[in-house]
């Protein structure tokens, strides 16, 4: 057992010591360096800013600007500890506008590396220079306007702290990363990257959209929504990426606050829950946003590193974050933001005969097969109010013989006979749920207001094909019939807090089953919670449940593995809970068991139908997996594919 140490008078610690302690909390690594030099080339007004490492920045962090300079008198002040030019006073400190202000970083850095700070002003006849500390001497040296400070041989004087580091290329990782994150926030200033002698990155003066492309890659350029949005003195502005583009880490998710980039557990969640409607659970969105508001509004003196940052009102923007970013997912980007992204590259626009509807150019195969051919598909299936199944005769007498009177045109591979052993079943035994008739006119068609275009067959019973005005469409219909259900029983459920209530449906003959114990107890015990979600579930025996009704979107699924599913949920995570945190995932389950299923052979008048309900409903462009819906492939692109033109 060790001896007890004997007790030593108190004093103050020798100021080296002082910031060698500072430095364990600024200087953790060589990115902590990169970091704390970089804002301060930011905040000296620099438009352009070369970084050099070598070793992963332990032997070597040259970063070199062309800001303001600092004048030859106050060098040795930079290199002081708690001096500054960016605060003066406990108001400025409240209301902070730079990225750095404590004034204790060049100190920290000075105290566990070997510092030469380099700098010119405007106005100088010469550039000056200081090594060591600010204890050192101000020497005539040569450079350009702007501040160089070369770190070399970090925690040389402190092997214990050197020993922590990890591998050359990891630590470079973390700068690189460092350097990625500040580049994004400034797509205004151009930057260089090299390691060991040789470029790395570098990008030059743009704007964020194509900064952020360069950065996140050409997978989140092709799939991410422009936003910006301001309440007040609140304004949020970048790109958030689809969920079609999310990735299993989170490891492209940029958060900035009046241009420092934070990590803030507020601002994570409300863009977390944003998507939450949107993506699977062990998915991560990407994205860049940026929020400005008031810096007497955020307090970000509250971490070491000033990684994280305190709101005032931290509810309100909580509030104001989750829901501009959930608005730009609701759009359709079938109506709102382009397409989908295509897999198929683009080609250029060449001549393409078939019957393709395009605008002033509707060519057609007829007159080389036959003088009396005509299109088997229908251009708009669905006519007025009245008109019979799928308003066959209105589109009759408006498209002549695109739509076909015959009912072998509407005949359905597969199906069993319904009317009297004939091989032909009505179409309305298949429509979807709530197929509202509508009618297009060519001129419609050939523009957007029918973006998604109109059916001409299914693929391997899973797959719409469609085409539009740009080519041809893709729908995986299970996904999309799954999240317009979705999106209705969430709108359904969330009008009963406005008194409307669930519209349900009652069963003519209850549907029994049996049930343990804990089942039967949790339909007992939580009868209002699944009324409220639209089931009417009633104990028949001490092993028997009896489903009477269900929701009325829900009505053609299978009542008892509804039912079974939504006691299991109840039963798991309480009435409230299931009500509140757990909504989501239950809405999304019951969606899934009553979508239109995989092999299901549908007729053109219901598969119109599915496309007209995915351009009215939010998030439409995947389901609640976060899977793509539908995607868009050019008709310049299927050129392309047949070498059309070449």
């Amino acid at each position: 057992m060790n001896a007890p140490t004997p007790p030593r008078p108190i004093r103050a610690l020798p100021d080296q010591l002082i910031s060698q302690i500072a430095a364990g909390e600024v200087v953790e690594r060589p990115s902590a360096v990169v970091k704390e030099l970089l804002e301060n080339a930011l905040d000296a007004g620099s438009t352009q800013i070369t970084v050099r490492l070598e070793e992963g920045g332990v032997k070597r962090i040259c970063i070199t600007d062309n800001g303001r300079g600092i004048p030859p008198d106050q060098m040795p002040l930079a290199l002081a500890r708690h001096a500054t030019s960016k605060i003066a006073s406990l108001d400025d400190l409240e209301n902070v506008g730079t990225l750095g202000f404590r004034g204790e970083a060049l100190a920290s850095i000075a105290s566990v590396a070997a510092v030469t700070l380099t700098s010119r002003t405007a106005d100088g006849a010469h550039a000056w220079e200081l090594e060591g500390s600010h204890e050192g001497i101000v020497v005539p040296s040569s450079g350009a306007p702007g501040t160089t400070i070369d770190v070399r041989d970090l925690y040389f004087n402190t092997p214990a702290r050197r020993k922590f580091l990890k591998s050359e290329q990891t630590e470079f990782g973390h700068c690189a990363e460092v350097v990625r994150r500040i580049a994004l926030a400034r797509p205004d200033v151009a930057f260089t990257l090299s390691h060991n002698g040789k470029t790395v990155d570098h990008w030059m003066v743009s704007d964020m959209a194509r900064r952020s492309a360069q950065i996140l890659g050409s997978n989140f350029e092709e799939a991410r929504l422009a936003l910006d949005e301001g309440s007040g003195v609140l304004r949020i502005h970048g790109f958030a990426g689809l969920p079609t583009a999310s990735k299993g880490r989170a490891d492209s998710q940029y958060f900035y606050v009046n241009g420092r980039f934070v990590r803030d557990k507020l601002l994570v969640h409300a863009v977390r829950a944003a998507y939450e409607d949107v993506l699977h659970g062990d998915r991560y969105p990407s994205y860049v946003l940026a929020l400005d508001l008031d810096p007497a509004l955020v307090d970000v003196n509250v971490h070491p590193s000033k990684i994280e940052v305190r709101f005032r009102d931290g509810r309100a923007v909580h509030q104001f974050v989750f829901h501009a970013v959930q608005r730009a997912l609701a759009a359709t980007s079938a109506t709102s933001h382009g397409s989908v992204p295509s897999p198929l590259p683009a080609a250029d626009n060449l001549q393409a005969s078939g019957p393709v509807w395009r605008p002033q150019q509707q060519t057609s195969f007829g007159s080389i097969l036959n003088p009396e051919y005509r299109p088997t598909f229908s251009p708009s299936p669905f006519g007025g109010p009245g008109t019979g199944t799928g308003g066959v005769a209105q589109s009759t007498e408006r498209y002549g013989a695109l739509w076909s009177n015959d009912p072998r045109d509407n005949f359905v591979p597969g199906a069993t006979p319904a009317d009297g052993g004939n091989g032909f079943r009505a179409t309305s035994e298949y429509t979807l749920p709530q197929a509202a008739p509508i009618s297009a006119s060519p001129a419609q068609m050939a523009g957007e207001e029918f973006p998604l275009g109109f059916a001409l067959a299914q693929l391997h019973g899973i797959y719409i094909l469609a085409q539009n005005s740009k080519g041809l469409v893709l729908v995986d219909m299970h996904a999309a019939h799954e999240r317009i259900l979705y999106e209705q029983l969430k709108n359904a459920l969330d009008a009963q807090i406005d008194g409307t209530e669930m519209s349900v449906q009652n069963l003519l003959i209850p549907v029994t089953f049996y049930a343990d114990a804990v089942e039967v107890g949790t339909v007992q015990e939580h009868g209002d919670t699944l009324k409220t979600l639209g089931f009417d579930i009633a104990v028949m025996s001490p092993t028997t449940l009896a489903v009477r009704a269900v929701p009325a979107l829900l009505k053609n699924a299978d009542a008892q593995t509804l039912a079974r599913d939504v006691i299991r949920d109840v039963r798991e995570y309480g009435g409230s809970r299931v009500l509140i945190e757990r909504r989501n995932e239950l809405l999304g389950t019951l969606a899934c068991h009553t979508a239109v299923r995989a092999n299901r052979i549908l007729a053109v008048p219901e598969m119109n139908a599915l496309l007209r309900h995915m351009e009215a409903t939010e998030r439409a462009d995947q389901c609640n997996h976060g899977r793509p819906t539908w995607v868009q492939i050019d008709i310049n692109a299927l050129d392309k594919l047949f070498l059309r033109g070449q």
